[in-house]
């Protein structure tokens, strides 16, 4: 064991302190939110807005939040596209990926130029929408998972990172009669499984915060997800003739719909924070 010197203790307390000092001005604003959602508004007032240890706690917001007419459809649209799309977006970009990830595939540098181009490049808005209207996708719950299928910054995350996995496995599997899914499945999956952990995360996110395409696709509200009915309740909140549904006061429903919306995120990256920054740094050193 190598001892430490005084100056690398000292350097050691400095980093320590600085990180404490970071993480403290980053939790501020998360408690504020969380405060002032469950702090009856006069409270808010008296503090001038900002609330970090309610003295009183009410959950009148949430209730209006859950009660609001098209919320638990909303939430249940939300969760489908979520966990359908998630489980779409990893297959289909494994499945892409481990052959990109072999140097041997013919035409593999025409296909991964291509594929950078469109990182670059954005056709727009109304060639993307002419695309779904034309596949019949216009108003279905299908018109926001399958345009985003495929990503081609995760696919990269997931080509690099297979591209660190031994050759000599797939040699070995390929004498013993093994085909190519049976060498992804058993072999390349499951030693990729940070990197497909990172992957799934920032899908799943992409789907849950997904705004923008119902607003294009979906003109049915029935069919909306979580966002823009929150961004509906929002713009109720500030109008100046309110929905009468809505009671509690703005602040206090706008701190509630972002909590609302942020939890299930927060709740589920603890569980794959290990892997998130492995297979980040995995792929990027190799890439």
């Amino acid at each position: 064991m190598v001892r430490q010197g005084i100056g690398d203790r000292i350097f050691d307390v400095v980093v320590h302190i600085l990180l404490a000092v970071i993480g403290l001005f980053a939790l501020i604003p998360i408690l504020a939110v969380v405060s002032a959602s469950i702090t009856p508004y006069s409270e808010v007032l008296k503090h001038g807005g900002i609330v970090l240890f309610p003295s009183k706690f009410t959950l009148e917001a949430y209730g209006q939040l859950w009660n609001y007419p098209r919320m638990l459809d909303a939430f249940k649209v939300t969760v489908y596209i979520t966990v359908i799309g998630t489980l779409l977006n990893l297959l289909l970009t494994s499945l892409m990926a481990y052959p990109l990830s072999r140097l041997y595939l013919p035409g593999r540098k025409i296909i991964m130029s291509i594929l950078i181009i469109t990182m670059y490049f954005y056709p727009g808005i109304i060639p993307r929408y002419w695309i779904v209207k034309t596949t019949g996708l216009i108003n279905s719950m299908w018109a926001m998972i399958v345009p985003s299928l495929i990503s081609t910054f995760n696919l990269m995350i997931l080509v690099s990172y297979m591209q660190t996995l031994p050759n000599e496995l797939f040699e070995s599997a390929r004498i013993d009669g093994a085909g190519e899914f049976r060498i992804l499945w058993e072999i390349a999956l499951p030693l990729t499984k940070p990197a497909i952990m990172v992957v799934g995360l920032l899908f799943a996110v992409g789907q849950w915060n997904s705004y923008l395409q119902p607003l294009f696709y979906v003109p049915n509200r029935d069919l909306w997800p979580l966002q823009p009915v929150i961004r509906e309740i929002l713009r109720a909140t500030d109008a100046l003739e309110p929905d009468p549904t809505l009671t509690v006061p703005t602040v206090t429903m706008q701190m509630a719909t972002i909590v609302f919306s942020s939890v299930p995120i927060l709740l589920v990256y603890p569980f794959i924070q290990r892997h998130f920054t492995k297979g980040l740094l995995l792929g990027a050193i190799k890439g």
